[in-house]
């Protein structure tokens, strides 16, 4: 259980420095690479297509980092307790977290008591719970929108700088294999790899942040968490999947979509776990 818990410590340290790595990397690529390359200007200052282009992705890009900040700025901590239980040999929850009754839980690597919690997000490195799963799941929508977006400006650049050909569908399922052996080969550039690799990676995080979101949505409507999923400790909600979203969403739900603002009240959380 130590060794477990001393991997869960490390991925909690490394997990937020590779968002924030590869945020700066699709950054770089599509203001330095993609754009300038797919929609050149020729001298003529910025087309419109570039402009139309880079407001739609700084769109995307900003809303993932306001929710991601938001989420870490609301977290879902009760700030009138300190407990630190101690686990039971026969505990479900002593790996990373401790149930303490009322939705409430002690996490383990927060070192705190956490309301309503649905489970710990390392790439924020804090829990997920009543409190800022609104933020949470905001987050995983800009960003599988941010990493699809990605893709498919970078298979336009790897179409129109190295005439890579899409148009079957076995293309994408060999490029990988492909371009490693190439690369090793020294048939294609370093760049012209990492670029081929960084398709995947969008691809692969865009998918999971994809389900994932509609996987949380679902939890929510049904009035219930991850942490109860896991554990066996279902129970039927009381409320409708409306009050259920809103009490997460807030009234303001509409702005909170476009904006990565607060849309709930900031006692409306602490009230939460009342309701388990």
């Amino acid at each position: 259980m130590h060794i477990r818990m001393l991997k869960l410590r490390l991925l909690n340290a490394i997990a937020p420095a590779y968002f924030y790595s590869a945020t700066a990397i699709t950054f770089a690529l599509h203001f330095y690479l993609f754009l300038p390359t797919i929609f050149p200007s020729h001298g003529r200052g910025f087309s419109s297509t570039t402009v139309l282009h880079s407001i739609i992705f700084l769109y995307l890009m900003l809303n993932a980092l306001g929710n991601y900040t938001m989420t870490i700025r609301h977290p879902a901590e009760s700030p009138n307790e300190k407990i630190v239980p101690v686990c039971s040999p026969d505990c479900p929850d002593r790996v990373d977290a401790h149930y303490l009754l009322n939705g409430r839980h002690f996490c383990k690597l927060c070192k705190k008591v956490i309301l309503r919690r649905d489970h710990h997000c390392f790439f924020t490195g804090n829990c997920i719970g009543n409190r800022n799963m609104r933020y949470f799941i905001m987050f995983c929508i800009y960003t599988s929108c941010t990493c699809l977006y990605s893709l498919v400006l970078g298979v336009a650049y790897l179409t129109v700088e190295y005439s890579i050909s899409f148009e079957s569908p076995l293309t994408f399922l060999t490029l990988l294999p492909l371009s490693t052996g190439y690369f090793f080969l020294g048939a294609i550039s370093g760049l012209q790899f990492f670029l081929v690799l960084m398709l995947y990676v969008w691809l692969g995080i865009g998918l999971t942040c994809a389900g994932f979101c509609c996987q949380q949505v679902l939890l929510v409507a049904r009035g219930q968490t991850w942490c109860q999923m896991r554990s066996g400790r279902l129970a039927e909600s009381d409320s409708s999947w409306r009050a259920n979203l809103s009490d997460v969403f807030g009234s303001r739900w509409a702005l909170g979509f476009f904006l990565p603002v607060q849309t709930v009240e900031a006692s409306h959380g602490d009230a939460a776990h009342e309701h388990e």
